[in-house]
């Protein structure tokens, strides 16, 4: 009898478990199905641009991975809001230089935001070296006719760098007719992206697989033209007025060796931080020139 008893509730036991599952699963189930409100959604979720491009190529959003890396980077820089609001406030004082000179070298208008994902428009160092705007490496730097040396460091100066990048970035389009392409190369290099290519039997970008920082590359660039292109609407609205200008300023030729900067300015009547920050290129207290003539900005404001 007390056999029959521990059996019947055994298996009692057994069935509502059993039922709690089967209801768990399918109140689940029902959840998963039941569509979320709109104000339920994170406010820092935004929903993106069904079509983008890169200098006119079309990215294939249409590929699920291709997708979730460029959301990735929506998400990632829709959230950096320090960041990404200092950068669009910069963009106002340096994309009226670097633009013209991007035109002037028949590069793509886009690639303003390759700058912006390598510095965020900053003279910054990395820790392998690389430096100023545009990121460049002390011997690639002179490769592309840059000065570097001890008291000169031209990849501080955005009109120098930026002509020297057009000219890899030239370079590059001519060996890989893809300006996608191209962008990868500048992170990679063109070697690199030229092997993989060949490894992988394939022939554009979005078809590679690249180790992470390559990969996220482009994307990073995608999500910082479609971000700044439309502050607005990501919450990254910076009236005109509030945005970094230029501070007018005067040029003055120096073909001689100074042993004072600091001297020099102020009989330039300015102060040594004020001359630094206007050519942050003179990486040093002192100056020579060694026989070329170089401009100084002096502010005037």
């Amino acid at each position: 009898m007390k056999k029959t008893i521990t059996t019947t509730l055994s298996i009692l036991a057994v069935v509502a478990v059993s039922s709690t599952f089967i209801f768990s699963a399918s109140h689940d189930t029902a959840k998963a199905d039941t569509p979320v409100e709109e104000n339920l959604i994170s406010p820092h979720l935004h929903a993106i641009p069904s079509k983008i491009n890169f200098a006119g190529e079309e990215t294939p959003l249409h590929i699920p991975d291709v997708k979730e890396r460029f959301e990735r980077e929506m998400i990632v820089n829709t959230n950096l809001h320090g960041s990404t609001l200092l950068t669009i406030k910069r963009a106002g004082r340096y994309f009226p230089i670097i633009e013209p000179i991007l035109a002037k070298n028949g590069i793509p208008d886009d690639f303003k935001y390759l700058c912006v994902i390598e510095s965020a428009l900053s003279n910054a160092v990395s820790p392998a070296g690389a430096s100023g705007f545009w990121q460049f490496m002390k011997g690639t730097a002179k490769d592309y006719g840059l000065v570097v040396d001890e008291t000169i460091d031209e990849r501080y100066d955005l009109i120098k760098a930026t002509e020297a990048a057009c000219n890899y970035l030239n370079d590059a389009k001519a060996k890989f007719g893809s300006w996608t392409l191209v962008a990868a190369s500048y992170n990679r290099g063109m070697a690199g992206i030229n092997r993989a290519l060949d490894n992988q039997y394939v022939d554009n970008y979005y078809d590679l697989f690249l180790n992470q920082e390559t990969s996220r590359y482009v994307f990073r660039m995608l999500a910082l033209k479609e971000i700044m292109s439309n502050a607005d609407k990501y919450g990254f609205a910076v009236p005109v007025n509030l945005t970094y200008k230029n501070i007018k300023t005067k040029k003055v030729a120096v073909d001689y060796d100074i042993a004072d900067l600091p001297l020099f300015a102020k009989e330039q009547g300015v102060n040594y931080k004020l001359l630094k920050l206007h050519n942050p290129w003179l990486v040093s207290s002192s100056f020579k020139p060694k026989g070329q003539t170089y401009y100084m900005e002096i502010p005037i404001q």
